[in-house]
């Protein structure tokens, strides 16, 4: 059923994720020790999801559909969403006018502040592909659009569920407590990691370049527990290539790309971004190459979101594009 071997990993964490979140509600007082596991794998939810919407894990129809429900559970949100404010928008712009998610709308500095505040900023203007995604699968794609409401039905209806269990168990004050614990506070920290990843991914890169459009972070860790999610530039040259051939990938053009587009280790580049930077300005990142708001001379500049309904295949697969 896997297209990819690799996916068994994929499927392990899957599994994980509600092991995890509903040990805390059979005994709460592993709260502070679950919580952290509960939003890493939230934000593996997220990777996943991505990962999913671009290469799908099944060569089944159903179970990928079934895949995506079960991702948005833990993700957050449903996940058809990353269909256009990502695949159809952010890797057709990559950070240029048009792209929802612009590294450079009211700021072009790289800070803490800036970087903090961007995935508030980013899910405002990402409601707009959105809704046109939906409208338009409303008015020409009616199996489309039955599917996106029976993912958010399945998305609210469980979430529903899940608190009324946990109020059943612990009452108004103790199950709200244990739910947030289990399932909301891992959703907005998995939200708001995926979108940060987004910003320091593209920030000061060059989106006019062939290969220095996206910051890679090449450490194997971090590759490792994020499915290679760091390898950002060869991603968005080959988004449709399977995240465990990423590295090989990579490797082919690693030499092409700007030393400060590869950091190695994500906390380190971190660190000196936004501890030492502020003391030390060398520390921080500079622009590489041409800045995603300077168009080559003559470059067209194309801001209408997408219109492409037929990327979603006629069997209304919405894990691919």
């Amino acid at each position: 059923m896997l297209r990819y071997r690799a996916d068994v990993r994929t499927l392990l964490w899957c599994l994980a994720m509600p092991v995890v979140a509903l040990s805390m509600y059979a005994a709460p007082q592993l709260i502070p020790y679950l919580c952290p596991l509960a939003c890493y794998l939230a934000l593996s939810a997220g990777v996943i999801a991505h990962n999913h919407n671009h290469c799908p894990t099944f060569r089944n129809r159903k179970m990928n559909e079934a895949m995506g429900m079960w991702l948005s559970l833990f993700y957050g949100y449903p996940t058809f969403v990353w269909i256009p404010t990502h695949n159809l928008n952010h890797h057709k712009f990559v950070n240029k006018a048009g792209d929802a998610t612009i590294t450079w709308r009211y700021s072009k500095k790289h800070n803490f502040l800036v970087a903090f505040f961007f995935p508030f900023i980013s899910t405002y203007w990402q409601q707009e592909p959105t809704k046109a995604f939906i409208e338009k699968a409303r008015a020409r794609n009616p199996a489309l659009f039955r599917q996106i409401v029976l993912q958010y039905i399945v998305w609210g209806g469980t979430h529903a569920a899940l608190v009324a269990l946990a109020i059943f168990m612990f009452g108004i004050a103790g199950g709200l407590r244990v739910w947030a614990f289990a399932f909301l506070i891992p959703a907005f920290f998995s939200l708001w990691t995926i979108m940060f990843f987004n910003y320091i991914q593209h920030v000061h890169s060059d989106p006019w370049s062939e290969h220095d459009h996206s910051r890679s972070f090449t450490g194997r860790l971090i590759n490792f527990f994020l499915f290679n999610n760091g390898l950002h530039a060869v991603h968005h040259e080959t988004p449709g290539l399977h995240w465990s051939l990423l590295p090989e990938a990579h490797a082919k053009i690693a030499a092409s790309i700007h030393p400060d587009l590869k950091p190695v280790s994500f906390f380190g580049w971190c660190f000196r971004s936004y501890v030492m930077a502020p003391l030390m300005p060398r520390f921080g990142t500079k622009q590489v190459g041409r800045a995603p708001y300077d168009p080559p001379s003559g470059a067209p500049v194309d801001v209408s979101f997408g219109d492409d309904l037929q990327a979603v295949d006629s069997g209304v697969n919405i894990a691919r594009v």
